[in-house]
């Protein structure tokens, strides 16, 4: 499982869907929301150590532009705060409906439709987008249409990564900068999740809800993240000579697969 979260969160292809539909194959109940976010810890974890330097000069820069000793318009210090604005889509719906989230939208059929109709929105947008905007000329209100395209990824099967590209080509981002924001984006929300369910584990005493074991998620997080971070580095290379064609396919043919296991009664729709 940790190697499925590895292999599939960064690519637009939905982690999430990937766990749930191989721990159906293997005859496993629903890893659950837990198991998810805290394993996304690992792939986070990899997205940090990929992206350092970035990191160390945007959050650098941000402060410095607070106390005054940069100009709110350096761009290091605006990209900070685009982070910071198009987190707060996914913060808000997290917290509103999370029951949702963590119950009914984890059906099999749900994830099949969206595998498939995600990936038909994404080829559309690969084909329409303009891909000129660099990174650089990012706005704020582009940032929070970022943010909102970030909130469908609490719908199994419509994925972080599918949702915020998505978004990114159709406002005319290049490829390679909707991927990057992407990337950048996903941190403080994927942490937030994470950390959020530890504190439930062993702050309020809730456990680990699930087939796996607290020892068994910290295996699966080391694993995403070794995976993770080799993935990263070759997803951002594939784009930036090839159209996200490869894995629109691949969404369409794995969710018209995910149709014929449920109606064939190979595997269930819920635990």
């Amino acid at each position: 499982m940790g190697l499925v979260q590895g292999l599939t969160e960064f690519l637009p292809i939905s982690s999430s869907a990937h766990l749930f539909i191989v721990s159906k194959l293997f005859g496993l109940a629903d890893p659950g929301a837990a198991f998810t976010a805290i394993s996304q810890l690992g792939t986070e974890a990899a997205v940090v150590v990929f992206f350092w330097k970035d990191i160390v000069r945007i959050i650098k820069s941000w402060w410095l532009s607070i106390v005054g000793k940069l100009p709110r318009n350096d761009p290091d210090a605006r990209m900070g705060w685009l982070v910071i604005i198009g987190s707060i889509p996914i913060v808000v719906i997290g917290i509103f409906f999370q029951d949702q989230i963590e119950g009914a939208l984890r059906n099999l059929w749900i994830v099949a439709t969206t595998l498939i109709v995600f990936g038909v929105i994404l080829a559309v947008a690969d084909a329409l987008g303009k891909h000129q905007r660099k990174l650089e000329e990012l706005t704020v209100k582009h940032g929070i249409f970022y943010g909102l395209a970030q909130c469908l990824a609490l719908i199994p099967g419509v994925s972080r990564s599918g949702g915020t590209i998505t978004a990114g080509l159709l406002m005319g981002y290049t490829r390679e900068a909707a991927a990057r924001y992407s990337f950048l984006l996903a941190i403080p929300a994927v942490l937030g999740s994470g950390f959020y369910q530890l504190f439930k584990v062993f702050v309020k005493g809730e456990g680990v809800q699930g087939p796996y074991g607290f020892g068994e998620i910290v295996l699966a997080t080391v694993v995403a993240f070794i995976v993770g971070y080799i993935i990263i580095g070759w997803f951002l290379k594939f784009i930036s000579h090839n159209s996200y064609r490869l894995f629109v396919w691949y969404r369409i043919a794995l969710g018209l697969a995910v149709y014929l296991l449920l109606g064939f009664g190979v595997i269930p729709a819920m635990n």
